[in-house]
């Protein structure tokens, strides 16, 4: 169950960004990302209170560092998408939501059976090859090129940054009990919204909808909001069931999803790397399935 419940989330988060790409290009990313995170926090605030639970502080401590992290992945990852270096923000980033989680795992004393290991040294190649857009590395930033080499650099310190924070939100999430409801998970949502509001202020960029589509994009970025908040659920509950090692690389799959909705969607093309990925990915939940 804790094997399908992660996968299940890995599905919702690729439905969510696909969706989410097509909000941003109405409203802006950084807007897309503000009004998801909330509608997250609203649905899930909802459902909680439904449900019940009785959260206690270090259960929302918990919630606050993911949602802490949630907010920093997301917007140095946009930072990072901004500046046209994807091939190298997306792989890195992807990868690195992977290595905190297993590394925690590990420490916390998880022993994986060597099928399932095998299958997490699969899913990092595979996610990392499915992220990367060939030519993505060499397309140019907005603006002149500058010869150092600096937006390189750049586009490789947001996408570690956005990594490690998908990472703790992983972690954070996965040391919320299931007796606390789901009223955290509602906490991590407005927190990671208040630190998209923050970061897109300090950078300059706007976090409102805007453009003559707005309507329409905010209406694709509450549905980005539906997909992560059942994506974050789902999640949590898959993290009581398994092993946090097992279950956050399962979930980080969900570029695979992106990347085949965008293929039979969108008619995009899906080249050799990626195929390779996207095999790779397969053979992962494969072997962790079979361990």
């Amino acid at each position: 169950m804790a094997v399908l419940l992660a996968l299940a989330s890995a599905v919702a988060y690729g439905l969510s960004d696909f969706v989410a790409g097509l909000a941003a290009g109405r409203v802006g990313a950084w807007a897309a990302a503000f009004l998801g995170q909330l509608t997250g926090a609203l649905v899930v605030c909802c459902l909680g209170l439904g449900l019940g639970g009785s959260p206690g502080l270090g259960d929302l401590g918990w919630a606050v560092v993911a949602g802490v992290g949630g907010g920093l992945g997301t917007a140095f990852l946009y930072r990072g998408l901004s500046t046209g270096r994807m091939g190298v923000v997306a792989p890195v980033s992807g990868v690195g939501a992977v290595v905190i989680p297993v590394v925690v795992g590990l420490g916390l004393g998880e022993r994986p059976g060597l099928m399932v290991g095998i299958g997490i040294l699969a899913a990092l190649p595979g996610i990392w090859l499915v992220a990367l857009e060939p030519g993505g590395a060499d397309a140019p930033a907005p603006g002149p090129a500058p010869a150092d080499g600096s937006s390189d650099r750049r586009a490789l310190q947001d996408g570690l940054l956005a990594g490690a924070g998908f990472g703790v939100l992983f972690v954070g999430l996965s040391r919320i009990p299931h007796d606390a409801g789901l009223l955290p998970v509602a906490l991590n949502h407005v927190v990671a919204a208040v630190v998209v509001a923050v970061v897109a202020s300090v950078l300059g960029a706007s976090w409102f909808p805007r453009g003559s589509g707005h309507l329409r994009g905010s209406a694709a970025a509450v549905g980005a909001g539906l997909l992560g908040a059942g994506a974050t659920t789902t999640f949590l509950l898959a993290s009581h069931g398994g092993y946090l090692t097992v279950v956050s690389v399962l979930a980080s799959l969900y570029p695979a999803v992106t990347v085949a909705l965008a293929a039979l969607v969108l008619r995009e093309r899906i080249h050799r790397t990626q195929g390779v990925g996207l095999a790779l990915c397969a053979l992962a939940v494969g072997l962790v399935a079979a361990g």
